[in-house]
This record gives C-alpha cells, sequence and structure tokens, in this order.
C-alpha cells in the first residue's frame, strides 16, 4: 500500500510541477508581447526647479566615483545639489565623495553623521542627509544605481504631471565582473524587470523602487518624512504606499536606470538574493506564494524527473520560452548582450532562492544581520 501511495505521490507532484511549467511558459509568452510593447519614450520637462539628489552610501564600491561623476553630469538647465551620506567619517566611500568634490563644478557635499533612528541603517543615512537638503525636489537613489545624462530632467518632467507624488524607476542589472555578479545581473534582466512591466502594463501592481524615488518635500513631510519608515526592509514600498495614501500616484516611469552588481563570491550573491526574496515575501506574503509558476525551466525539469511523458518536449519548451524572453528585454531595454548559456543556472538558483526564502525570517545587508517580522518591521539580529 505504501509503495503504490509513494507512486501516486509522485506521479502527482510530477504532473503539478508539468502543469506549472506550462502555465510559466505562457506567462513567458505574455511578458515578451508586454515588453516589446511597452512604451520607452521620455518626457520633456517644461519646468526646470532646483533638485536636491540625496545617495547614501557605505563603503567603497566597484566603480562608486563613475556612479557619483554619473550624477553631476546632468542634461538639465536648472540647479542640482549632490549631497552623499555616510556614518562613520573612516567609510571607504567618502574618498570617493571628497575627489568628486575636488574635480567636478557640481555642489556636491558629505554629511557623516552616525546618528541611527531605526533599525534601517540606510533611512537614518537618509534622515541625516535631508536637513542638509536645500531645493523643493528631492531624488534619493541607491549607491549602486548608474545615472545616464537625461536622468534628472526625466524625473522631474513626471512629477509635475497632475495628482503625482512621487516618481520611481524599475532597473537593469549591469554586472561589474566575475560569474556572480553575471548571475545577479541576469536575474534582474529575466525575471525581475520583465515581471515589473507585466504587472505595471497590467494593472496587477503598485511599485516603488529604492533605485529612484523622487518626490517633492512638501509631500515627503506630509507622509511623515524618512522616519515613517526607519524600521521598514521594505523601506521603498513603504514610501510609496504613505504617498498614495495622501491620494497621490506613484508613477512608473518608462525608462529605466543600470543597477551595478558586484557580488564578488555566491555568498554574497545568495545573500542578496534572499533579501530580495524576504523583501517581496514580507509585502505580499500571498501573491509571492503564487509566483512559484513564474519558474517554468526548474519546474519542467522536476516534472522530467518524475517520469512524465512528453518531458523533453516540456522542457525544451520552458528553455526556448526563458531565452525567447531574455532577447526580448535585451532588445527593449538597449542592454548589452546577456549570457544565454547561464539561464538555466540563474533559474535553478532562483528557484532555490524561492523554496529557501519560506524557512526562516534572516536576511544579510549591509554586513549585518536582521530578523524580517511578518509586518515587515527589521529587528538587528545579535551574533
Amino acid at each position: 500500500m505504501s509503495i503504490i501511495f509513494n507512486h501516486d505521490l509522485v506521479r502527482w507532484i510530477g504532473e503539478l510541477c508539468a502543469a506549472g511549467a506550462v502555465l510559466g511558459s505562457l506567462y513567458n509568452l505574455t511578458a515578451i508581447v508586454l515588453i516589446l510593447r511597452f512604451p520607452r519614450a521620455r518626457e520633456a520637462a517644461r519646468l526646470f526647479p532646483s533638485v536636491s539628489i540625496l545617495r547614501p552610501l557605505h563603503g567603497n564600491e566597484p566603480g562608486l566615483f563613475a556612479r557619483l561623476v554619473s550624477l553631476s553630469r546632468q542634461d538639465y538647465p536648472g540647479a542640482i545639489e549632490i549631497i552623499c551620506g555616510v556614518q562613520d567619517e573612516e567609510d571607504p566611500a567618502a574618498p570617493a565623495v571628497r575627489l568628486l568634490q575636488a574635480t567636478n563644478p557640481a555642489h556636491v557635499e558629505l554629511k557623516v553623521d552616525a546618528r541611527e533612528y531605526g533599525s534601517n541603517r540606510k533611512v537614518s543615512n537618509l534622515i541625516n542627509m535631508q536637513p542638509q537638503a536645500r531645493h523643493d525636489v528631492l531624488v534619493v537613489t541607491d549607491s549602486d544605481i548608474v545615472a545616464d545624462p537625461q536622468y534628472v530632467s526625466s524625473l522631474v518632467a513626471e512629477l509635475d504631471a497632475p495628482n503625482v507624488g512621487a516618481v520611481t524607476c524599475a532597473y537593469h542589472g549591469i554586472p561589474a565582473g566575475g560569474i556572480c555578479a553575471h548571475l545577479s545581473a541576469l536575474s534582474i534582466n529575466t525575471q525581475f524587470l520583465p515581471n515589473v512591466i507585466v504587472a505595471v502594463t497590467l494593472g496587477a501592481a503598485r511599485p516603488c523602487f529604492g533605485a529612484t524615488i523622487a518626490l517633492r518635500r512638501e509631500t515627503l513631510a506630509q507622509i511623515g518624512g524618512f522616519h515613517a519608515v526607519a524600521d521598514e526592509l521594505a523601506d521603498d514600498f513603504a514610501l510609496g504606499r504613505a504617498v498614495r495614501a495622501l491620494g497621490h500616484q506613484v508613477a512608473v516611469s518608462g525608462f529605466t536606470v543600470g543597477h551595478v552588481c558586484f557580488e564578488r563570491d555566491f555568498r554574497s550573491f545568495w545573500a542578496r538574493q534572499m533579501r530580495a526574496a524576504r523583501t517581496i515575501q514580507s509585502i505580499d506574503p500571498i501573491g509571492y506564494l503564487g509566483t512559484i509558476f513564474m519558474h517554468p525551466l526548474p519546474l519542467s525539469v522536476l516534472a522530467a524527473a518524475t517520469g512524465v511523458s512528453g518531458w523533453f518536449l516540456l522542457v525544451s519548451a520552458a528553455m526556448v520560452c526563458r531565452l525567447a524572453l531574455c532577447s526580448a528585454i535585451t532588445r527593449a531595454c538597449r542592454l548589452t548582450r546577456q549570457p544565454h548559456w547561464l539561464i538555466p543556472v540563474q533559474d535553478a538558483i532562483s528557484f532555490a532562492v524561492f523554496v529557501a526564502s519560506f524557512f526562516g525570517t534572516a536576511v544579510e545587508w549591509r554586513g549585518e544581520s536582521y530578523k524580517v517580522a511578518a509586518d515587515g518591521a527589521l529587528t538587528q539580529r545579535r551574533r
């Protein structure tokens, strides 16, 4: 009886995985169509208010100085100031900011302040930096983001639209070298970014990404400032939710910014992937569980392992859909050629992260370990 039961269980699991793989492949085909039709035209700014760019820093990340320079070389007629913040005078990021101050005409400030207001250190950094900002329009951007010359102008144009309280940007991955960095970038470009485009196009999600958030000083004050999200893991999502609670829209820009991936080893790569997974899970646990079908290639392989009929066709179709999706996002977002041969590896790791994310609540961030509460709040763990 137990042998029959086990055989039936394996067959049931195989059929379930096969159904998930078919659904996932159809989703990939749908995503390809929506990606190729996704509007990417930038709006032209009509007014040019002065802008304060806030960039919290931690450590001398590879290519940091070049990314700071990209902020200082904007094709924008209005005044721009760049405020960088660190929490330690000896932070390795500080020399890059001082070099920018010495070599660029843009107004650049470095704020050093160790005060903390919650478990999210990035937000504490922003709270410390904000008093230095002199202008009405604030642009918050992560340290690993590359800005093109039209970056500020495009954000200001969209922020000027009626009832828009904030503007955000999705991002594409740029590997800084090494196989783990390429895997990280591929994960962004073949999973995160397509899912964002599909969700935004169909109105299935209302995201706000820390890669870029532009809003007015008055709007930030109305939601309680950065203090309101000082304990949130998904501080960007929480900011967007607060802006919408005021009755405003959070516009998702049609252009993407570059997110530089510089993971040097598998441990750091896994930690970043797990933090991203558990961040999404903390925002929408039921919806996150439902994304299991977005892993068609691993599901097809699992189905094949159970001996389902037509397994070769199932695996081949899933692989073709994944390759086609990668080509579509590369073309639509004008990315450099992606390492297609790494897609099966990345998909397998992504599925493993998905499964592992349900077992535990720990995340690592900037060398610190945290526990994620059910409401998305962070609590620092003692080592």
